[in-house]
């Protein structure tokens, strides 16, 4: 490794500026090294205080020495006008928000080699697959898992009426007339499974019981206190939903004059066993639907993500009830954070 000779405190700092300003981390790594060196630090010194490689070190001081400043830069940087430039990200960027068929392709997903060929078949560089790979995630793109969803078929003026209407009521909610958002969830035995961090060449493994046993939890989340209320069953019928009801009722009894339930179009939510149950407690609960497949608006459907990403996706339990016990423990703490994060911040705006 050529020596390198101490330098100024004043040049040092404007090498490391000049890296900076390049934009590149590369490039800066290369300046601030060399700043670093000027300091009369050891190739070693520089290493551990930059957690780099020696050769790295090793070779930017030889750059450096040969060719001075200008050894620092990227040699790619007189290759002309870049081809992956900012009006190709966004022909990219258009690309994926449709799918390979809307252009003609026999193949619903897109890779980055038919990203190429597509880019080339509209007019653009050729490109290769990395340089690609290095548009994509200047946009932030990524491999993510697709959401089905069913259109509402309501006319577009009526659920959006319909949904000013369920957060009116929600700007409303009070101690005296509660507004809570409910739904049901599946348990199941054998796991969901989702993503997970592997190390290269391996691939998790998780061991399903094979015979699938099921459970369900109905579930009422306060959107005022953010208290959430839940009830379980083996069967996913009108007595879950009714017990649920039962529990609501028993648990606002005090000062309350009308519990207000937002739901889906689910069919327990209307059987006659659920309306027999709602006349005994007088009115007390009026229940607001939802307009048809409109999850999204719901607003314990985000509970039941978490708590399938916390208890049950790729789950090792061997059996309902510890799994049960999983999920109710995770329910608990869930029931904890957002009532201590709810009288928190009643604290600090008081």
């Amino acid at each position: 490794m050529e020596k390198i000779p101490r330098m100024s405190r004043d040049l040092r700092r404007q090498l490391v500026r000049v890296g900076r300003r390049t934009g590149d981390p590369d490039t800066a790594v290369r300046f601030h090294i060399i700043a670093r060196l000027g300091l009369g630090h050891s190739s070693p010194q520089v290493e551990e205080a930059l957690d780099i490689a020696r050769s790295t070190v090793v070779r930017t001081a030889d750059r450096f020495a040969a060719e001075g400043v200008e050894g620092l830069f990227d040699k790619r940087r007189h290759n002309g006008k870049p081809k992956a430039d900012a009006p190709f990200r966004r022909r990219v960027a258009e690309l994926l928000g449709r799918t390979p068929e809307h252009f003609g392709w026999f193949r619903p997903t897109w890779t980055r080699e038919l990203l190429c060929l597509q880019m080339k078949q509209d007019g653009w560089a050729s490109v290769a697959v990395c340089t690609m790979g290095r548009a994509l995630a200047t946009l932030g793109a990524r491999l993510g898992m697709p959401k089905p969803v069913v259109l509402c078929p309501w006319p577009r003026d009526a659920r959006e009426r319909r949904l000013r209407e369920i957060r009116a009521l929600e700007a409303r909610a009070s101690a005296e007339e509660p507004v809570l958002y409910s739904d049901e969830v599946d348990v199941h035995l054998n796991p969901k499974i989702g993503r997970d961090w592997m190390l290269p060449g391996q691939q998790r493994r998780v061991v399903t019981p094979g015979k699938n046993e099921k459970f369900y939890l109905a579930g009422a989340l306060d959107v005022r206190t953010g208290k959430l209320h839940t009830t379980g069953a083996a069967r996913k019928n009108s007595d879950l939903f009714c017990e649920l009801l039962s529990l609501l009722a028993a648990h606002y009894r005090r000062r309350v004059r009308k519990i207000h339930l937002i739901v889906d179009n689910y069919g327990i939510h209307s059987s006659h066993a659920t309306r027999r149950v709602l006349d005994a407690l007088g009115g007390r609960i009026v229940l607001h639907f939802l307009p048809p497949y409109c999850p999204d608006s719901n607003r314990i459907e985000r509970v039941w993500q978490d708590f399938h990403a916390n208890v049950t996706r790729n789950h090792r339990c061997k059996t309902m009830n510890n799994l049960l016990s999983n999920a109710r423990r995770y329910l608990e703490a869930y029931l904890w954070r957002r009532i201590t994060g709810t009288r928190a911040a009643l604290r600090a705006a008081a």
